[in-house]
C-alpha cells in the first residue's frame, strides 16, 4: 500500500479543520513596533492638549513623555525612522539652505566648527583675516571650573518648574537679560553676564548699529560658553524658551519696591489674580481669562459671594496670585496693569440675578505667566518701553 497515498487521505479526512495549526503570533513587539508606540502617545498628548509635553508639570505621565521626546530629538536614526508617523512636526529640525562656504561657518550655532587651539583661520604669512571671519565665531562650551557654585541654583530652578512656580514661555530676543534662565533642546542655562559692543553694519536699506557682544552662559551639564549674543538670541529663536520668575520672589521684590516695611507700616489692600470657575461655556471656553483687581480686604473673604457679584461673572473664582501691598496707593497699580492688558479686555455681558445687565472691565485674555512678567516689570521699572501684544500673547517693546 502507498504510505504517501494513505497519509494524503488522512490529511483531506479532516472535517472539522483539527489539523490545520497556525503558528503562535508572538505578543512581543519588536523594537520598531516598540518606538512607534512611545512616539504615537506623544502625538496623542499634542492632540489632546495642543501643545507639547512640558518638564513643569506635576503630572509625572506628562514628565515621562517630555523626557521622551526630548531623547528622540537627540537621536537622528530614530528621528529620521518616525519622521513619517510626525505629523504635528515635533522632531523635525529647521533645514537651512547651503550655497556657499559662508552658509556653512554662519550656520555654526553652537561652536562647533571653533576650537580654543590653532584652527584653520590663525593663518602664518599671510594678509590678516578680515573682521567678518572673527564675528562668525561661535564659542566652544568648555567645561565650568566653578560650576559647585551655580548647580545648587539649577537643581532649586528645576525644583520651581516641577512646582509650577516657573513656567517657560515662547523665546523672542527682547527677553534676554542677565541673570535670567532659558532652555535649548531641553538643556536649562543661565545668561550670567553680557559684554555689549555695538557694530555698525552695510545694509541695502542703508547702515544700521547692530547690538551684539560676548555673553558668558552657564549650562547645568556642567558646561559654560562665551558665544556671542546674537548667536544665543539665534539658537534660542530656533528652539529655545524662556524660564519665568519664581512667582513667590517676585512677591517679595514686590513688597520691597514699594515700600521699607516696618511694623509701623499699614497695609494699603491687595492686587489679586483671579480665574473663573464659570460653568458658561462662553466663558470657561476662553483660555488665559483671568480677572485683574484690587481689595482693601483679605482676597479670600472678598471672593466668598463671587457668585452673586457681576463683577466676579456670577461664578466661583479661584485665586492665582495675591499681592499685599504697602506704602502704595494700589488702586493706581490696578489701574496701571489694567491700561497694560487693555487691548485684551474681555468684552461680554453679564446678568445678574435681578436680569440688569453688566459689563465687567476687570477680565483680560493674558497668560498667567505674562501678567506675571508685567508685574515684575513694573517693579524693575522696565514697564516703560514695552507693551502687550493681544494678538501674540506676549510682552513686546514699542
Amino acid at each position: 500500500m502507498d504510505k504517501n497515498k494513505i497519509l494524503d487521505e488522512i490529511f483531506d479526512n479532516d472535517p472539522f479543520g483539527m489539523l490545520n495549526v497556525k503558528p503562535k503570533s508572538s505578543p512581543a513587539r519588536n523594537a520598531d513596533e516598540r518606538l512607534l508606540a512611545s512616539f504615537q502617545e506623544i502625538n496623542k498628548f499634542f492632540k489632546k492638549h495642543n501643545r507639547e509635553p512640558e518638564p513643569n508639570s506635576s503630572n509625572i505621565s506628562e514628565y515621562k513623555l517630555y523626557s521622551r521626546l526630548k531623547s528622540l530629538r537627540g537621536n537622528i536614526e530614530k528621528s529620521i525612522a518616525l519622521e513619517p508617523k510626525d505629523k504635528y512636526g515635533l522632531l523635525k529640525v529647521e533645514k537651512r539652505e547651503i550655497n556657499s562656504i559662508d552658509d556653512i561657518l554662519g550656520d555654526d550655532m553652537l561652536g562647533i566648527l571653533d576650537s580654543e587651539a590653532e584652527s584653520i583661520f590663525d593663518l602664518k604669512h599671510v594678509p590678516k583675516i578680515d573682521e567678518r571671519a572673527i564675528a562668525d565665531f561661535v564659542a566652544r562650551r568648555k567645561s565650568c571650573k566653578d560650576f559647585d557654585n551655580y548647580e545648587s541654583i539649577f537643581k532649586e530652578v528645576q525644583k520651581d518648574l516641577a512646582e509650577g512656580k516657573r513656567k517657560l514661555i515662547r523665546f523672542r530676543e527682547d527677553n534676554l537679560r542677565e541673570g535670567d534662565f532659558y532652555v535649548h533642546n531641553g538643556v536649562l542655562l543661565l545668561l550670567d553676564k553680557i559684554d555689549f559692543s555695538s557694530k555698525e553694519q552695510s545694509f541695502k536699506s542703508g547702515r544700521r548699529i547692530r547690538k551684539d557682544g560676548r555673553t558668558h552662559c552657564i549650562f547645568e551639564n556642567g558646561t559654560e560658553s562665551n558665544m556671542l549674543y546674537r548667536s544665543l538670541a539665534k539658537v534660542l529663536y530656533v528652539n529655545g524658551q524662556v524660564v519665568t520668575q519664581n512667582v513667590d520672589k517676585v512677591s517679595e521684590e514686590f513688597f520691597e519696591k514699594f515700600g521699607n516695611i516696618t511694623d509701623e507700616d499699614k497695609e494699603a489692600g491687595f492686587i489679586y489674580v483671579l480665574k473663573s470657575n464659570s460653568p458658561d461655556e462662553k466663558i470657561n471656553s476662553i483660555e488665559n481669562l483671568y480677572k485683574i483687581g484690587y481689595s482693601k480686604t483679605d482676597v479670600q473673604e472678598r471672593i466668598k459671594n463671587a457668585e452673586q457679584e457681576p463683577t466676579y461673572l456670577m461664578a466661583p473664582v479661584s485665586i492665582m496670585a495675591e499681592y499685599k501691598c504697602f506704602n502704595i496707593n494700589p488702586q493706581k497699580l490696578e489701574q496701571l496693569l489694567h491700561n497694560f492688558f487693555g487691548s485684551s479686555c474681555l468684552n461680554i455681558d453679564v446678568f445678574d440675578n435681578k436680569g440688569n445687565r453688566h459689563t465687567p472691565r476687570e477680565w483680560f485674555i493674558a497668560p498667567i505667566e505674562i501678567i506675571e512678567q508685567a508685574i515684575q516689570m513694573i517693579i524693575s521699572g522696565e514697564i516703560v518701553g514695552y507693551r502687550y501684544s493681544a494678538g501674540e500673547m506676549e510682552i513686546v517693546k514699542h
